[in-house]
């Protein structure tokens, strides 16, 4: 085959991609399932807890490790398929995921211990490992404007908010007249929704658009154990507090085995994450982005969720609707993601949405205190800035790197989204550990407690906020060198 045949092949292909969002409807039916499952799956279990352990017998622990399995591994396992999809074919792994969310899910049904469960929802996570990554990349790869890019990526993910919100209105209608186990069984009808939409719609990868690069085992290892202790750290923080030898040992393995990672992947001829492709500058950028978001997003939930209860006496009831304010626009801000893309271009509206993240903890820092309407211009700032963000940072990630290594470009922006989401609830969890005398959860709080949680709220929304903001400029700037490189190649040089 020639050389100009080569060269012509991308064209031949991107000709038959879809034009619109309706000629492709099958393709986003099934990834919009994917994205679903991923969202419906905790909000929904979460409100059958407390029935999960009566019904099982499981202690607090136990339950904890119901809702943790499926993270832990979920997070733990995102790069290495993502590697995998990229080697093997997304649309091959990605079936092969929703079978095993199938078969999984369908083995609730028979659950009798709590240990059981944890296998289940640890199977699960694998099943989620092996098909979220590739929902974002098929979409991008399904299209080839960056303007029906953003509208399918916005559409996935509005499925999948729109999942996350009704998941505990739903499950609490569910458990009043059926068994916990309808719950999990819901996936499966998903699962098959998904299956249908991605063998229907979407062609199988073409051999040009992988790579048969050796599989880089060390650094699997190495990548899936930092990731599995940099998600348990934050939770052993919250649960056995600073003065606990337990979290800071886990942290130190987590820092000694990224180092470790790195330099692995450094070395290696074909290392599992190139840290070459890493440090583009639309890539870093992208996931500096998603971690300023993904740590905003999970920090400020945890104190609003503690203010509204604890300092303010809210019921649980009325502290949900006190949370209204972020749904509402995390679910129906999308339909103004691609208008203001549109409008603002893509360099612009990742950096103000994430400004909007920034401004929006600094007044939940500042200002909180003073009455619940800055409690809301907080949410709405904070949801409104992660809606446009969400969408622009993964398709900027995406758009920076080659199109062989486009899954495990998702992965890595889920992993990150993950990670700094356990940070920001563990170092909000570490703060007011530190600066609030007795148990938090006791009923009634003395003057100097009440104090105490206040300044606690005030010290960790403000360190969440410079966080926040480091992680926002560190993108800016490497975005900016993005726009310079992209202008130098467009100039003349002759």
């Amino acid at each position: 085959m020639s050389a100009q045949t080569h060269q012509n092949e991308p064209a031949i292909r991107s000709s038959g991609a879809p034009r619109s969002l309706r000629a492709a409807w099958v393709a986003l039916a099934g990834l919009s399932a994917v994205f679903l499952f991923e969202m419906l799956d905790n909000s929904i279990l979460n409100v059958a807890l407390p029935t999960i352990g009566r019904d099982l017998h499981a202690s607090t622990v136990a339950l904890q490790w119901v809702t943790g399995a499926y993270a832990v591994v979920f997070g733990g396992l995102m790069l290495v398929f993502g590697a995998i999809a990229d080697r093997f074919g997304r649309r091959r792994i990605m079936l092969i995921g929703l079978v095993l969310l199938g078969i999984a899910s369908l083995a609730t049904a028979f659950v009798t211990t709590a240990e059981q469960l944890i296998a289940v929802r640890a199977a699960m996570g694998v099943a989620a490992a092996m098909t979220t990554p590739g929902s974002a990349a098929l979409a991008f790869r399904l299209f080839e404007d960056d303007g029906l890019r953003v509208r399918a990526t916005t559409l996935i993910s509005t499925v999948g908010l729109v999942g996350l919100a009704i998941g505990p209105t739903v499950g609490g209608f569910v458990l009043a007249v059926a068994p916990w186990q309808v719950l999990l069984l819901v996936n499966v009808p998903i699962a098959v929704l998904a299956i249908i939409g991605v063998r229907a719609g979407i062609a199988a990868d073409e051999a040009a658009d992988l790579h048969r690069d050796p599989a880089d085992v060390p650094g699997a290892v190495l990548g899936t154990a930092t990731i599995v202790l940099a998600l348990v750290a934050p939770t052993l923080f919250v649960n056995e507090g600073i003065g606990s030898w337990a979290p800071w040992t886990v942290t130190a393995a987590a820092v000694a085995g990224a180092t470790l990672f790195v330099l692995r992947e450094r070395s290696a001829r074909y290392p599992l994450l190139d840290l070459r492709l890493v440090a583009r500058p639309l890539v870093a950028s992208g996931l500096a982005y998603k971690a300023a978001a993904g740590l905003a997003i999970a920090g400020l939930g945890y104190m609003v969720t503690l203010q509204l209860q604890l300092d303010w006496g809210w019921t649980p009831a009325l502290a949900a609707v006190g949370m209204l304010p972020q749904v509402v626009v995390l679910v129906a801000g999308g339909a103004f993601v691609n208008p203001f893309v549109r409008r603002a271009g893509f360099g612009r509206a990742a950096w103000l949405s994430a400004a909007a993240v920034v401004l929006g903890l600094a007044v939940y820092g500042l200002l909180s205190r003073f009455g619940y309407v800055w409690v809301a211009i907080a949410l709405v700032l904070v949801a409104a800035g992660m809606r446009v963000v969400g969408v622009v940072a993964a398709v900027n990630v995406l758009r920076g790197l080659p199109k062989n290594r486009t899954t495990i470009g998702a992965a890595l922006t889920d992993t990150v989204t993950e990670v700094a989401s356990g940070t920001g609830i563990a170092a909000a969890g570490t703060i007011l550990a530190a600066l609030f005398a007795g148990d938090i959860a006791t009923s009634s709080w003395s003057a100097p407690q009440t104090a105490q949680f206040r300044a606690a709220i005030t010290t960790a929304g403000l360190t969440l906020t410079a966080v926040a903001a480091a992680l926002v400029g560190w993108g800016i700037l490497r975005a900016r060198r993005a726009a310079d490189g992209e202008a130098g190649a467009g100039r003349p040089t002759g």
